[in-house]
């Protein structure tokens, strides 16, 4: 007797038997066969037609299964078929046992997924021997199979992994370009901080100079314009010279003119120190806390800023800036950051109709004025600010990407794509609030931001 020394075939205090299905109608067959295998260490299990095998391996599977081809009933061929045929019994090896020799029966059966022939009448050490090799050779399809299913589990794994770390590495990406963009921001801000406020201080001092002189020079002329007053009343009838000077200067029209002049003086230098204090506004960093502040002065002061580029020049007339502001509380905010985001939403419109101005002429547009709506409201607990142009608009495809970092449609040296992405990240992170645009070709640009108030 040899025994078979294979792992998961031989029984031992550790694995299970395998087990032998023989299906023959002949007893001394099935007698035959099982002193064959159970000498071997292998457990029998016996049918004696192909429908009883088929049934007895849904409550009984066997490691292998030996087959008669000729039997009552459905035959082995048929047998086998349906055994192929169905999941929980198509990987068993089948061994066909026959006395037949023609080679089309043994084509057939081995294509119906049989695994060998054993010919009768039946040689022990060679039923062993194919029984053997079969069921070695299974075991080792099993292992190559598992091995499969482990490789296919660990390529997955593999895969989840360098999914999971290419997030990771977006993510890394993300948050470094969003370090970097504060950076940016942090370093623009300081140099335009530092820069604007020395020139705020040359400014301020002029123009202090220039407020406290004008209130004297306007209380000169007043007292000087009665002196003149109380001559002429006191000498009705001056000299010819003096009569020719007074028609030289026109003196009527001076005294009329002078106090206007003065009061322009003092309009002039309020208007500087209105540009000098936006200016401040627009370049404080802001950085150590939030404080109280009324949008509607950060939002003129934006918009004064911006004066100079709304004003009527050779190519268009002037774009009108129509404010509708709501009763608004303070809000607690980073002014001069907040100040950067108008000024940037507003520059983008003011660019867009230049771009779309090209081509129309003088009359047209003066017909069909560019306009910017700015609108405050004020709702529950949050502050909401729509700024609205009857510009161009944009497409969807622009509209998507319209904050992401480094994106622009501007041409070489007219844009850097770092504004509105910018101005996302100041309302959205700084602020807790959001910035939406909405937009559709040839029916302008919508851009609301929300903020709440605390």
């Amino acid at each position: 007797m040899i025994s078979a020394e294979l792992p998961g075939t031989q029984a031992t205090s550790n694995s299970v038997q395998s087990r032998i299905l023989l299906v023959d109608d002949n007893p001394t067959n099935l007698k035959v066969l099982s002193e064959s295998i159970r000498g071997q260490g292998w457990t029998t299990l016996v049918a004696t037609d192909g429908e009883t095998a088929i049934e007895q391996t849904s409550y009984a599977k066997p490691d292998l299964i030996l087959l008669d081809v000729m039997m009552p009933g459905i035959d082995g061929f048929e047998t086998c078929r349906r055994l192929k045929k169905s999941p929980d019994t198509a990987s068993i090896p089948v061994i066909f046992m026959t006395a037949l020799t023609d080679i089309v029966d043994r084509v057939k059966g081995l294509e119906l997924g049989a695994v060998d022939y054993i010919t009768k009448p039946f040689q022990q050490e060679e039923v062993v021997a194919r029984v053997r090799l079969h069921l070695r050779l299974s075991y080792l399809n099993r292992t190559l199979e598992h091995r499969n299913s482990e490789l296919e589990l660990l390529n997955q794994t593999l895969e989840q992994r360098v999914a999971d770390r290419t997030q990771e590495l977006s993510c890394s990406i993300d948050e470094l370009k969003e370090t970097q963009l504060q950076l940016i921001q942090s370093e623009k801000m300081s140099a335009l901080g530092q820069l604007v406020a020395g020139i705020c201080h040359e400014i301020n001092n002029p123009v202090s100079f220039i407020n406290g002189n004008v209130d004297c020079i306007t209380s000169y002329v007043e007292e000087l314009s009665k002196l003149l007053r109380m001559y002429q009343a006191e000498i009705p009838e001056p000299s010819e010279q003096i009569i020719n000077f007074v028609e030289d200067v026109d003196l009527e029209y001076l005294l009329e003119d002078l106090p206007k002049l003065v009061n322009s003086m003092r309009k002039g230098a309020n208007r500087i120190s209105d540009i000098s204090s936006s200016m401040r506004i627009l370049a404080r960093g802001d950085k150590t806390h939030k404080v109280e502040a009324q949008l509607h002065e950060t939002l003129d002061s934006a918009i004064l800023l911006l004066q100079h580029r709304l004003k009527a020049n050779e190519q268009r007339p002037a774009i009108q800036m129509r404010k509708h502001y709501g009763d608004l509380p303070p809000i607690l905010c980073y002014p001069g950051q907040l100040n950067q985001v108008f000024m940037n939403i507003l520059a983008n419109a003011v660019d867009a109709f230049e771009e779309s101005n090209k081509g129309i002429s003088y009359e047209e547009l003066e017909e069909s004025p560019n306009v910017i709506d700015v609108t405050t409201q004020h709702e529950n607990n949050s502050i909401t600010i729509y700024l609205q142009d009857n510009g161009p608009g944009m497409p969807d495809a622009v509209k998507a990407k319209v904050f992401e970092h480094l994106f622009t449609t501007k041409a070489v040296g007219k844009g850097t794509g770092l504004g509105l992405s910018i101005s996302h990240q100041i309302v959205v992170d700084t602020h807790g609030g959001s910035l939406s645009c909405d937009s559709n070709p040839g029916k302008g640009t919508t851009f609301t931001i929300t903020l709440p108030l605390q």
